[in-house]
């Protein structure tokens, strides 16, 4: 891990997939137009959990602000980046955004996350203390 590295995931969300979301929620009369804000978080789990830091991370806080609605079926982009590593306390601060097709902000945040070997392969780390 070093500060700057930075994963993407693209995902379309189609109104069937939609309208299943809604109905496992209990609200099945739900609009299917736009995509529901949880399943759009849920591209930035995905990203932590699975690519970057990847499997044994564990989330401590997210914040996501949205600034558009999702459209369905438009392509959606979700990045994350890390902004901060911090050893010592196997912390990792990362930098979140999700753009649609035409790059309109959908989203942004920041996620700090556990990660028991942060400073693995890379000596490029802040050290500053929180």
């Amino acid at each position: 891990m070093r500060i700057g590295a930075r994963v993407s995931v693209s995902r379309v969300f189609e109104p069937a997939e939609i309208a299943a979301f809604h109905s496992l929620a209990g609200a099945p009369e739900a609009d299917a137009s736009t995509v529901p804000e949880p399943l759009v978080a849920g591209m930035i789990s995905y990203l932590l959990g699975v690519e970057l830091p990847g499997r044994g991370t564990n989330y401590l806080k997210q914040s996501l602000d949205f600034h558009h609605a999702a459209p369905a079926s438009r392509t959606l982009v979700a990045s994350v980046e890390i902004t901060r590593l911090r050893p010592e306390k196997h912390l990792c601060d990362l930098a979140t955004t999700i753009v649609d097709a035409d790059g309109r902000l959908i989203a942004t945040g920041r996620a700090l996350v556990y990660v028991e070997d942060v400073a693995a392969g890379d000596s490029a780390v802040d050290r500053e203390a929180s």
